[in-house]
């Protein structure tokens, strides 16, 4: 690795070390004793823990040329509303999010994904509470069964970052329970850390159910 390329991963890692910190800490800061029951507060003011899984499919011309097929499986912690503003039938937010990622690659030389991503989440409520859109764009690291020395165009090492973007919808079905869909990116790859790093971008459908407590 060269000094350069050596330097513009040390850059990175540190960039999302601090994102992944900074959304821990907001989430932390974010839980005051509570002075209302949870039920009382709008569903943006409690914290939410969902779950989502998916299907990936590999997309490009830029990452690896073999096609591969994740099956995501992300438990994802969100805050409560750090920012609002009312808008026309409806408010607009900004929450944090934490995420632990599982994901079976079952296409590919390697077997698995497992890692943690963090990232803001925007999302567009409508007066009545009962549905919101949501966009969320961030990243993380984690660990995989590469397979690069031994397998044309796969990863050339265990320890991987990865970017995301995940978009959709959200349905509020009890004062508690909801149900997402919507539909996923992700980049996964090495930063340059080692010479074999040919990346994964992926795209693909998800489904989720979320609980706020």
């Amino acid at each position: 690795m060269n000094i350069s390329m050596k330097n513009n991963w040390i850059r990175l890692t540190r960039n999302i070390f601090f994102i992944i910190t900074a959304n821990f800490l907001v989430l932390v800061m974010a839980s005051p004793a509570q002075a209302n029951n949870a039920s009382s507060l709008e569903p943006f003011d409690r914290w939410s823990l969902d779950f989502d899984s998916g299907a990936l499919f590999s997309i490009g011309s830029r990452a690896s040329p073999l096609d591969y097929t994740i099956l995501p499986q992300n438990l994802s912690l969100r805050g409560k509303a750090l920012l609002r503003y009312e808008v026309r039938n409806g408010i607009l937010v900004l929450r944090s999010r934490l995420s632990l990622l599982i994901q079976p690659i079952v296409q590919g030389p390697e077997n698995y994904y497992m890692g943690l991503a963090a990232a803001p989440s925007l999302e567009w409520w409508n007066n009545s509470r009962t549905f919101s859109t949501f966009f969320s764009i961030g990243g993380g690291f984690g660990w995989m069964d590469s397979k690069g020395n031994t397998v044309l165009g796969a990863q050339g090492q265990d320890f991987n970052l990865n970017w995301f973007m995940h978009g959709g919808m959200r349905f509020q079905l009890t004062r508690q329970l909801s149900a997402t869909t919507g539909l996923y990116f992700q980049h996964i790859s090495n930063g340059g850390m080692d010479h074999i790093n040919p990346g994964i971008d992926a795209l693909g459908p998800t489904a989720g159910i979320g609980w706020q407590f």
